[in-house]
C-alpha cells in the first residue's frame, strides 16, 4: 500500500506497557501449564475458530479472580513502531471512508478505538487474550489487536504483505459498522431465539464484515493507494483464516456445521463482492432470511 509513516491515530489506545498480574491469569499450574505443545496448538486453533478464550477457560482467566493491571513503559523496536503507524493509517483511512458512506446516507459515523496490547487485556466483553486473535468488542466499540498476530499471520498462515494486515483490521472495523447499523444486535437476538442456527448466523455476520473490508479496499483503489498485488494479499489472508483451513490445521476433519466465520472460498468471495460492488447493498449476506 502507498502510505506515509510518521503519525499515530487519535483513535489509538496503546496498552502495550500494561501487564496482568494476580490470580486472574491462572497461567501457573493451571490447565495451560500442564498442557503439552500439541494440546496448546489445538486450543489456540479452537480459540481462533470460535473467537472464544479457551486458553482463559483452561487457566481461569475468564473469571474475575483478582487480576491487577500494572502500568509500565512500552518496550518497542523501530520496526514495531512503524507497524503502529501503519495500523494507525489503516484505521484512520478505513474510518474516514465509512464516515463518507454514512454521511451520504444521512447518518453520522461514530469512530471505533483501536487498542494495542500484549498477551492479555481487560475489555467490556470480558478478558481478552492474544491467542484469540484480533477481535471487536461492541460493548466498548473497540478493536483489540496484539501486533504479534501479524507475525503469526505471516509465519503460520502464509498470508504475507501489508495489505494482509490491512484486511484483518478492515474486517474488524466492519464489525463496528455492523454494531452502528444494528446488525450485531439483530443477529444476537436471532441467535438467542434459534440456538441451533447460531453458528450459521455467525458465519453470515463474519462474511458481511469481509465484504465491508472489500468496500474499503475498493475505495483505496479509487484513490490510488493500492499497489500491484495488494488485493491478492487480502484474498490470501481471507483464505488463510477460513474455518475449513483452520479445522485442517487443528488436525480434525472439516465440519461445516461447526463453521462460525465461513470457508476460505466464502471469505474470499465476499471480500471480492465488496470490492466489486463498493456499496453497503453489495454486502447483504442475510438476504434469504427476509
Amino acid at each position: 500500500m502507498r502510505w506515509t509513516p510518521g503519525r499515530r491515530s487519535v483513535n489509538l489506545e496503546d496498552r502495550r506497557g500494561q501487564r496482568m498480574t494476580g490470580g486472574g491469569l491462572g497461567l501457573g499450574g493451571g490447565g495451560f501449564g500442564r498442557m503439552g505443545l500439541g494440546g496448546l496448538v489445538v486450543v489456540v486453533i479452537l480459540s481462533l475458530i470460535f473467537k472464544q478464550d479457551f486458553l482463559g477457560l483452561l487457566g481461569g482467566a475468564g473469571a474475575d479472580t483478582g487480576t491487577d493491571v500494572v502500568e509500565g513503559p512500552v518496550a518497542s523496536t523501530p520496526e514495531e513502531e512503524r507497524q503502529v503507524e501503519f495500523v494507525s493509517f489503516v484505521l484512520d483511512d478505513a474510518q474516514a471512508n465509512w464516515t463518507r458512506i454514512f454521511a451520504s446516507a444521512g447518518h453520522q459515523y461514530q469512530p471505533a478505538t483501536l487498542v494495542l496490547y500484549r498477551d492479555a487485556t481487560q475489555t467490556a466483553c470480558g478478558f481478552g487474550q492474544a491467542a484469540s486473535g484480533p477481535f471487536y468488542c461492541p460493548g466498548d466499540a473497540k478493536v483489540y489487536v496484539d501486533l504479534g498476530f501479524f507475525d503469526e499471520l505471516h509465519s503460520q498462515y502464509g498470508a504475507t504483505g501489508d495489505f494482509a494486515q490491512a484486511y484483518v483490521l478492515a474486517h474488524e472495523i466492519g464489525h463496528h459498522v455492523q454494531s452502528l447499523l444494528g446488525t450485531e444486535r439483530d443477529v444476537r437476538r436471532l441467535q438467542s431465539g434459534d440456538p441451533r442456527n447460531a453458528n450459521a448466523l455467525s458465519v453470515r455476520m463474519e462474511l458481511q464484515a469481509d465484504c465491508y473490508a472489500g468496500i474499503w479496499a475498493r475505495s483505496t483503489e479509487q484513490r490510488d493507494i493500492l499497489e500491484r498485488g495488494d488485493v491478492d494479499e487480502g484474498l490470501a489472508a481471507a483464505a488463510a483464516v477460513g474455518d475449513d483451513r483452520l479445522q485442517r490445521m487443528g488436525g480434525g476433519r472439516v465440519n461445516p456445521d461447526a463453521f462460525t466465520h465461513g470457508s476460505s472460498e466464502e471469505r474470499m468471495r465476499w471480500f471480492q463482492q465488496g470490492f466489486s460492488g463498493g456499496e453497503l447493498r453489495s454486502c447483504d449476506t442475510f438476504a434469504d432470511l427476509r
